[in-house]
């Protein structure tokens, strides 16, 4: 329990409008993905080692695939240009399907095009894409699919740089990227879900501690398959605001993963964190198995006995589905620090953090 009875004497935080109510609101509709490769859970047919060719009907896709990945790569659909940040990220790692896992590009054949679509000059190997014809809308274009599934990705252009003069024009909701470094030892990373308010301040906290791999906000513990931020700010769906964090077993665990999740905010409050009220801003442990429970309510046990005068009401419910957020809700705090949500809410949360488990810090 090293550092975590601390923070009982730190100051309440200061508290803000609710989360994401002055943001526009933007459309989940085809934003980009950015999933981790490794994790793909429901979807039997998703390898980044296997190469053999599938042979799956569209009907077993659709079990498999989100709507909106299915539509482009069953259906030959088109995102919206300029989704999410993708088309213009300059991240190193490699970018594999998104529907089987086939690797395709390496960030150095990427290169960023005013298209407003990820673009790349270059294939990662002469299996990895195939191509045919589309006269489509009345034009004649090349279509490029993944040489594993047939997904298809996009279009092949002769308007790119050298040394190829090829541009590879490609659905961001077609990719998934992995940044050099995340793809190490499968067997050492494991993944929990919780609910600790706004999923912006609970997700830039993690994204410090060290040994977390990954933390994607998201949506949990719904009626309502794949919601919108829309929905799930009516508080009628039943999901909360969430992160997904996958972590490495051999830096971290989940016992300190919960630790810093109940010192970074406050499990006493029904259905509220500050000014963010209703169900959706719950506090909330999703559950996998009955170990992770045991943790969970073993904590819960110790911090109402030792830390807590009032009653910690965060609730454990069994994590069925989760359902990853819109592409501008990723990574909020990096790209808007210069907003007053951000300053007043999320950096008091973050220097808390800090304080408490300075000696757990990422080293830069």
């Amino acid at each position: 329990m090293k550092n975590i009875f601390t923070f009982l004497f730190m100051l309440p935080l200061l508290t803000l409008t609710a989360c994401g109510q002055s943001d526009k609101k933007q459309s989940k509709k085809n934003n980009a993905t950015m999933e981790n490769v490794i994790n793909k859970p429901g979807n039997p047919y998703y390898s980044n080692t296997d190469t053999k060719k599938l042979n799956v009907s569209n009907e077993e896709w659709k079990k498999v695939l989100s709507p909106d990945l299915y539509a482009v790569a069953r259906e030959a659909d088109t995102e919206r240009a300029f989704t999410g940040t993708m088309w213009n990220s300059e991240a190193k790692g490699t970018y594999y399907c998104a529907a089987c896992g086939y690797k395709l590009f390496k960030s150095e054949q990427k290169f960023t095009s005013s298209c407003g679509w990820p673009s790349f000059f270059e294939q990662e190997n002469k299996e990895s894409i195939t191509f045919k014809d589309d006269n489509s809308y009345g034009m004649k274009r090349i279509e490029a699919n993944c040489g594993r599934c047939d997904a298809h990705l996009g279009h092949l252009f002769d308007d790119g740089p050298e040394p190829t003069g090829k541009r590879y024009c490609m659905n961001a909701i077609s990719l998934d990227f992995v940044p050099d470094g995340v793809a190490t030892n499968a067997a050492n990373l494991e993944t929990v879900v919780l609910g600790g308010g706004c999923f912006w301040c609970v997700e830039a906290v993690y994204q410090n501690l060290d040994g977390v791999k990954s933390v994607y906000s998201g949506y949990a513990g719904g009626m309502v398959e794949d919601p919108s931020y829309e929905q799930v700010c009516t508080g009628r769906t039943g999901a909360a605001e969430v992160v997904e964090i996958t972590y490495d077993k051999t830096k971290t665990n989940l016992d300190e993963i919960l630790q810093v999740f109940f010192t970074v905010h406050d499990p006493t409050t029904l259905n509220r964190q500050g000014a963010d009220t209703g169900t959706q801003y719950r506090s909330v442990i999703f559950y996998k198995n009955e170990n992770e429970k045991k943790a969970a309510q073993s904590l819960i046990a110790e911090l109402n006995e030792k830390v807590f005068s009032n009653k910690i009401v965060t609730t454990l419910e069994p994590l069925k589905k989760f359902y990853k957020a819109e592409e501008y809700h990723q990574g909020y705090y990096e790209n808007n620090k210069n907003k007053p949500y951000c300053q007043m809410v999320i950096q008091p949360k973050i220097e808390k953090f800090e304080k408490v488990f300075k000696d757990r810090l990422k080293k830069n």
